[in-house]
């Protein structure tokens, strides 16, 4: 009798203690490459956003340009007139510092998830010159 019921024993249905921490090994290696790497996609996809906006202040300065001869010094007036950006875009803040001749559009983040881009905004000028730009190649 006792060797049957060492036998039910062995045949038993479920997991042993070794195949439940393999399980989870495999899982804290899974979330240890897979969440660094959602991060840098998030960190990318709200800097798209901010480039974006940008890339529409300038358009709209070089339309206000051509139909006026300069460029507006007014963010606020330019965004209702042209469908230029919104401030804040996401997690930027988004300024510009013009005179009739030059502008430079600035997008600086506000929260921490861009804290990178917080000590070194995007910024785009008239002549399109994007800095710092590494950031704008990504």
């Amino acid at each position: 009798m006792g060797i049957s019921k060492i036998q039910r024993m062995k045949c038993g249905k479920g997991l042993t203690l070794i195949e439940l921490l393999i399980v989870i090994l495999i899982v804290g290696v899974l979330a240890a490459i897979a969440i660094p790497m959602y991060s840098n996609y998030m960190i990318r996809a709200r800097r798209a956003d901010a480039k974006t906006a940008l890339e529409q202040l300038r358009a709209a300065q070089e339309m206000r340009r051509a139909e006026t001869g300069s460029y507006s010094t007014d963010l606020a007036a330019l965004r209702t007139t042209w469908g230029g950006p919104a401030t804040p875009i996401g997690d930027y803040n988004i300024t510009m510092v013009a005179t009739t001749a030059t502008f430079t559009g600035t997008a600086t983040a506000f929260t921490s998830r861009q804290s990178e881009d917080t000590a070194d905004p995007l910024t785009i000028n008239e002549l399109g010159v994007k800095t710092p730009a590494a950031k704008w190649a990504k």
